[in-house]
């Protein structure tokens, strides 16, 4: 077992407290798991296809040129054996090297088909990192394009340096938000380094460049052994360093690296790979940072719902942004006050109330969000775990005999419920509201009781109380005849209106909500299980039709919803079609009692 204090997790740390601290060079060990070849794999393989068209039936030649290529070029070819003078001799002008090369570094399309040559794991996690502003400078020996294709996938636009000459016109470091330095060029560039003699020294402007990274910069090394580059060791060896050296195992472990590691007190990373270290090292990153980050701000919270809910690659992350957000309220819920500091009245109630509502008020707007933009329904086992983790928190015991305070901790979560039952009714998403009515539950009396569905646990009368929230101080004495239907449909409406436009389109979908909850409360009560359905301001005067029999607008709304919508489980949960019409007629009977009491 590794110890805690490894050094992938002192790098994680590092890096995700000092953002943009560290660089990263990559070398050819990165590229090859890709299915690139180095550059010095290029020489050989073309010195042999060289041998092979110079001398078609020399096999003494072939071999050579495979076993000891220079010593083939030495006795066959013009001048140093490299990867620039080989391809100036082979290819002259850029396209005919376009078509010598483009085997060595494009996909065919059986390889695309198979991931070859394309941005590997390492290369993507990397990307992401520096999307993330964690790393912003890049180094590597390669001369393949897959860092920037990774980059531009994220939607990363980096600065590309390939040549020494292009050092003086760059954009500072700092300034920067991404920069690629590829010390050995481009593999269509003439200019590119490979053979030892060419790797012995670098031009003035890369020891400067290298001179600034290595003394500013931590640095974490991949894939590169350090066995042929020699001036790129002296630059590491000489910098003065303000911060760390860690290197993966896997490409550390020749004499040059060591010497290099001692040196410079550098540390090493056990990984199998470069795909494995920074998969690692991103999610370490990504772990520390959701613990020292700041809560979201709620517009920040739903503009991420939004883009989160048609990804489902990105389910987890939808759950941990909801989930944490669900947690705080119910943290909130849980250390709630378990005794009066004095008599409660309506001033008391009011002023326990708005702290509940607006510890909540951030959940509420994502969950419009959620099941507004999920009309699939793709995320709804998302939202019975968010009302199930309210419930659980609102009924857990609590050390008070005091009522209010006891059932008041259920206030969120009838407000959630009553966002859900809104949204069903404006937008169709009957399911959800009626499986988080039904299947979701929780224990009333502290914990003790038996098992009530949230559509009966969260019945206003459980909830609130009639004189309570008609002595809040907010009415200025005027009484209601409903009081806690109109408490939370004057409450709700600010959180719909970038979806409900006009205040009477929100009245009927609101009244439409209680309807819904009215019959499930009304089925529960049927099978003996709660309170009968809940009046509210939906059934008063104005809630019905001139014409006899008098029809609940509410029932008018319903009914149409029936004839036009996909997702219409209320008939099946009525019991077929004849209990269906059977029950609205009964429900219906029950409602004008309501009107006329």
């Amino acid at each position: 077992m590794s110890s805690v204090l490894a050094a992938s997790t002192m790098l994680a740390v590092a890096m995700q407290s000092q953002p943009g601290v560290y660089a990263v060079l990559l070398g050819s060990g990165v590229s090859t798991g890709a299915g690139i070849p180095t550059g010095w794999g290029i020489v050989r393989d073309l010195v042999r296809q060289v041998a092979v068209a110079a001398d078609p039936g020399d096999a003494g030649s072939h071999d050579l040129a495979v076993s000891d290529p220079e010593a083939w070029w030495a006795q066959r070819g013009d001048g140093a054996l490299g990867y620039a003078a080989l391809l100036e001799q082979l290819a002259p002008t850029a396209a005919a090297r376009q078509g010598v090369l483009a085997k060595y570094f494009e996909p065919t399309d059986e390889e695309r088909a198979e991931g070859i040559k394309a941005p590997s794991r390492a290369h993507l996690a990397l990307a992401e990192l520096v999307k993330k502003g964690t790393v912003r400078v890049i180094l590597t020996t390669n001369f393949d394009r897959l860092m920037e294709q990774a980059l531009e996938a994220v939607g990363v636009s980096p600065q590309v340096i390939s040549r020494p000459e292009a050092v003086n016109g760059m954009a500072p470091l700092a300034h920067a938000k991404a920069t690629v330095i590829k010390l050995h060029g481009d593999y269509q560039d003439l200019g590119t380094r490979n053979t030892p003699a060419e790797l012995e020294t670098y031009p003035p402007e890369w020891l400067s460049l290298l001179s600034q990274v290595f003394s500013e910069y931590g640095l974490l090394i991949s894939g590169w052994s350090a066995e042929w580059d020699a001036a790129l060791v002296a630059s590491i060896e000489n910098g003065t360093r303000r911060y760390p050296i860690y290197w993966d195992s896997r490409s550390s472990r020749g004499s040059t690296a060591r010497h290099v590691l001692v040196a410079r007190a550098g540390k090493v990373i056990d990984a199998a790979g470069a795909d494995e270290l920074f998969a690692d090292l991103a999610a370490s990153i990504e772990a520390l940072t959701s613990l020292t980050e700041s809560p979201l701000s709620t517009a920040m919270a739903v503009a991420r719902v939004k883009r989160y809910l048609p990804d489902l690659t990105r389910r987890i992350e939808l759950h941990d942004l909801v989930m944490g957000i669900a947690n705080r309220v119910a943290e909130m819920v849980s250390e709630a006050p378990v005794t009066a500091d004095r008599t409660f009245d309506g001033s008391a109630f009011q002023s326990l109330y708005e702290r509940y509502l607006e510890a909540a008020a951030p959940l509420l707007d994502v969950t419009i969000a959620g099941t507004w933009h999920d009309p699939e329904g793709l995320h709804d086992q998302l939202w019975l775990d968010v009302l199930q983790r309210l419930l659980d928190a609102g009924t857990a015991p609590l050390n008070s005999a005091n009522q209010m305070l006891e059932r008041a901790r259920l206030i969120p979560a009838l407000l959630v419920l009553s966002i859900v039952g809104t949204v069903a009714a404006a937008r169709g998403r009957e399911s959800l509201f009626l499986r988080l009515a039904t299947e979701v539950e929780g224990r009333p009396q502290m914990g003790t009781g038996e098992p009530l569905p949230a559509g009966q646990l969260l019945h206003v009368f459980r909830v609130l109380e009639k004189d309570w929230v008609n002595a809040m101080p907010r009415w200025k004495k005027q009484r209601w005849l409903y009081p806690m239907s109109h408490l939370l449909l004057a409450d709700l409406r600010r959180f719909f209106v970038d979806y409900i436009r006009l205040d009477t389109d929100f009245v009927t979908a609101f009244h439409g909500q209680e309807y819904r909850i009215g019959l499930i409360q009304s089925q529960l009560r049927a099978s003996g299980r709660g309170y009968p359905a809940a009046e509210g301001e939906y059934v008063g005067e104005r809630g019905w039709t001139w014409d006899t029999p008098h029809v609940p607008f509410a029932e008018v709304a319903f009914r149409r919803d029936s004839g036009r919508r996909a997702d219409w489980p209320w008939t099946r949960y009525l019991g077929g079609s004849d209990s269906f019409e059977t029950i609205l007629v009964s429900h219906r009977e029950l409602l004008w009692s309501y009107n006329r009491s």
